[in-house]
This record gives structure tokens, sequence and C-alpha cells, in this order.
């Protein structure tokens, strides 16, 4: 079986040890590529080459594309490292698509509240310290570094017991537990890799369960078995939990419910306990009446766009009110959830990154599998009104990529493949001569640099006038994340 992040070991040689080597190889990175990551402002070059040797050193583990049906050499860790897990209540979340953009808005409203929160989450977009966050920041590399350096020795010991070597999640999800732990935080939120039955983070006993759309994604991990994958997403609902449940097809519901039962946890179920009682398309965003488990709260602003991040931002809401324990008698404050969503950030989610006057608006989204293009393409009609609309378009080899083609065919008038940098990217003349077939060939362009198709699609989005035309970057996290540093977008 395979985790569902977006990105695979981007190298597997070895860089030694001295100062003035690791000096050397992270300077090679700074100046080398079409994009290069760069020292973030509040790191010395030294530490952050410090964390560029700690991929390396994770990056030889198993990659992340590896896991099996056990929870055994997770568990022996966290238990050696103290049980760093159980020091604070967790909100678990897991599904299909909108987990992260879930997950920030969980951490925002508890943020807001006045507790302070831990979050992980996967994959990232352009640096690995996104997926740890304190204080809805991401950590940063030098502390990074700190704690794997603190687990390391932990992680070996467990390596040698097991006689098989934690994978690279593993190692990762016992890191964000440490960080936790240390900081301390009195709430986590934390999505899974994969799944949820056998996922790393599984080990956690979530106090709060959350359940976004569930939809077949990973097909060659998870088999096309609608109810099977809804069994496995299950597996994060615990005993005595609060299991918040986003819309579902009936089938998945019955399986979800059936969980609940089983194991005896309170059920929220968007669209009868919870949900959007209005929403209304506002610049910048969206206005919206959300009914949550206290009570309703009106005139909420929300910074995103798309009909999915309205319901998503419902989902996050009981999903908040469920860990503090508010409901109609003692309902969070309405003034608090609208600050909380006023402030919310999900880069690389229809993420406007150039705008202005005689040029193209550009947009990222990190849509990866049919049911997130077939989102993207519903909020680009909705809420946008361009007369030309170009896609640049990156995808993963394993993904769907005919239903993320047939889903995006109708919004764009042109589309230029590419590919990033992931050694899991589509060859460009493959992806090209399938999106022919959707497209027709008049309709697509093949240019297997980033930065170059980006510019092509501008090109050609100008050709519609210099007004009401746009370049949407999507198919992959990876793609998303990449096209974010071409425009100096900072990890977030």
């Amino acid at each position: 079986m395979s985790d569902e992040r977006d990105e695979l070991p981007e190298g597997e040689g070895e860089i030694s040890t001295p100062e003035d080597a690791v000096v050397s190889h992270v300077l090679d990175a700074i100046r080398g590529g079409d994009t290069p990551d760069v020292v973030p402002a509040e790191s010395s070059t030294l530490g952050f080459a410090e964390f560029l040797a700690v991929e390396q050193e994770l990056n030889r583990r198993w990659p992340e594309t590896v896991m099996e049906p056990s929870l055994d050499r997770i568990a022996t860790l966290v238990d050696v490292l103290g049980e760093p897990h159980r020091g604070y209540p967790v909100v678990h979340l897991t599904g299909t698509n909108g987990k992260t953009s879930t997950a920030r808005m969980v951490d925002a409203i508890l943020t807001e509240v006045g507790l302070r929160t831990g979050r992980y989450t996967s994959p990232h977009l352009q640096r690995a310290t996104e997926r740890i966050n304190i204080d809805n920041r991401p950590v940063t590399p030098e502390r990074y570094v700190q704690v794997y350096r603190d687990v390391q020795p932990f992680v070996e010991l467990v390596d040698l017991k097991e006689g098989v070597a934690l994978s690279k999640f593993e190692v990762l999800t016992a890191m964000a537990f440490s960080a936790f732990a240390d900081a301390p935080v009195e709430a986590a939120i934390v999505e899974v890799g994969l799944g949820g039955r056998w996922d790393a983070t599984n080990v956690a006993d979530g106090t709060v369960a959350v359940i976004t759309p569930i939809g077949l994604d990973h097909a060659e991990y998870l088999g096309t078995d609608i109810i099977g994958i809804a069994r496995e997403k299950a597996g994060i609902i615990k005993p005595g939990a609060v299991a918040v449940l986003a819309a579902q097809d009936k089938a998945v519901a019955d399986v979800l419910l059936e969980r609940c039962a089983e194991v005896e946890a309170q059920v929220a179920r968007e669209g009868v306990e919870f949900g959007v009682r209005e929403r209304e398309i506002a610049v910048g965003g969206q206005r919206l009446v959300l009914q949550g488990l206290g009570g309703t709260y009106d005139d909420v602003f929300l910074p995103l766009h798309g009909e999915h991040q309205a319901n998503n931002a419902a989902l996050a809401l009981a999903a908040a009110e469920a860990l503090v324990g508010a409901g109609p008698q003692q309902p969070i404050d309405a003034d608090v959830v609208r600050a909380a969503f006023e402030r919310v950030q999900s880069p690389g989610r229809l993420e406007r990154l150039a705008a202005g006057q005689g040029v193209p608006t550009v947009l990222a989204d990190a849509a990866h599998n049919p049911h997130g293009a077939r989102a993207l393409a519903a909020a680009l009609v909705s809420e946008f009104r361009f007369t030309r609309l170009v896609g640049v378009l990156g995808v993963m080899r394993e993904k769907d990529v005919r239903g993320i083609l047939t889903e995006l065919e109708p919004v764009l008038q042109e589309v230029v493949i590419t590919a990033n940098s992931s050694p899991r990217s589509m060859d460009p003349d493959e992806l090209g001569a399938l999106a022919v077939e959707v497209f027709g060939s008049a309709r697509v362009s093949v240019e297997p640099v980033l930065r170059e198709a980006v510019d092509q699609a501008g090109e050609l989005a100008e050709e519609g006038g210099e007004s009401g035309v746009g370049v949407v970057v999507t198919g992959s996290v990876v793609t998303a994340g990449e096209v974010r540093t071409l425009f100096g977008k900072d990890p977030a």
C-alpha cells in the first residue's frame, strides 16, 4: 500500500557530514534548478543546510509511498518516546479531499478560542516544515532539525528492535507528536496520510474524528471499492469519540454510521446537525451563514473560493465545537468564529498568485483527482468571470488523468501540458496525448518546463484581450507548490 502524499524523495545520494560539505550542498540547492529553495529569512545558511541534510536522511528510509497494514512500529516508537500523542486532545481528519483546508480552519477556530494548537498535515507544498505547525505557523528549519535529532536515537532503537526500518512518514508523525508535547499544545489537529485505520497517525485516539467527503483516489493502493475505502477511513473513529461527518453518498454514510454505532461514538452529520445555511459570493471569498452544533453563526466571511470550501467551513466549525464541548447552552462566541474564519488561509487551493491591470490572473490549485477537479471547475465558473481561461496541467502518472481532464475540459479554452519535479510526474508527451483525446489537438500545447509552461499559458490567455483572462495551474500538490515558488510565495 502507499501513502497519499504527492511527492517522493528527490534524491537517494548521501552528503558528507562536515560543515563545509553541508554548506556546499545547500548552496548548490539554492542556486540550482528551475525552482530552487531559498534560505528562510529566520534561518542561517548553515541551519538551513542542516535541515536539507535531515531531509536527505529521512529520504533514505522507506519512501512516503510505502506503507503496510500495521501500527506496530509507530506504536513502539511513541511508546519509547513517552507517549507524546497522549498529552493533548486530538482532532483527527481523513477523507478524499478537503482535509488540509478543513484542518487549517479547525486550527484557526481553536486558536481564536484561546487554545495553543499544533497541526500536522501532508503533503507539503514547498517545504517539509509546513507539515508541523505550532500556533498556526510552520516550525522553523532549525526547530525541525532539533525535533528530528531528539527522536533519532529512539528511531534507531526501534529500527533494530523491529528488524524493519521505520518509514519516513512514521518518523515524521512521531516528530509532530513530540513537537506538540514539547510546546506544549492544548489541542492537536492531525491529518491522516492514507486511508485511516493503518495510517501512522492512527496511534492517536482522536477526541473528534472528522470525515471529509469520500470518493475514489489512489485506486492503485486503495482499490476502487468505495465501501472498502470508507471502512478504512472509518477506522479513525474511536470508542467514545465524536464523529463529525461531511455529506456522503448513502452507501458510504451507512458504513460510517455503522462504525459509530460499533464504538459508541457520538455523531454530528452535515445537513442534519450542522451545515451551510446561506452562501453568498463576496469580493475575495464568500459570506456565509453557518449552522453549528451550538447555534447559527451569521455574517461569516471566508476568504476562500468555492462551495466546497463553505462546506469545509461548516465541517471545521462543528469539529471545533465538538472538541471544546460547545452546544446550544454554551455556543462559541459568534465574534470569535467570525474572526477565526476571516484570517483563514489555504495556500495552493484556488490561490491567486498574480493579478493586475492588463495581465492575466494566475491561480494555483492542488486538485489531483476528478473529485477535486470537479470542485475546482465549479468554483471557476461560479466565482470568476473569465472570458478566456488557460490551464497548466502537471499530474502524477498513477492518477485518474482522464477523469481530471474530463472535469476541467468545459471550463478551459486551452491547456498547456507540463511536468513537475517529482519522479512520479507523468511524462508530458504521454499526458499531452491523453489531453488531445479530451480537448482536441487545437486546444493542447506541451511544454515540459513548468516556468515556460506558465509563461506560454499567459501568452495564450492574453489572446483574449486585456481583461477577463486567466491561467490556472493545477493537477498536483507538487505542481501547485512549485508554481507558488515561481511566484515568490513563502511556505505557509
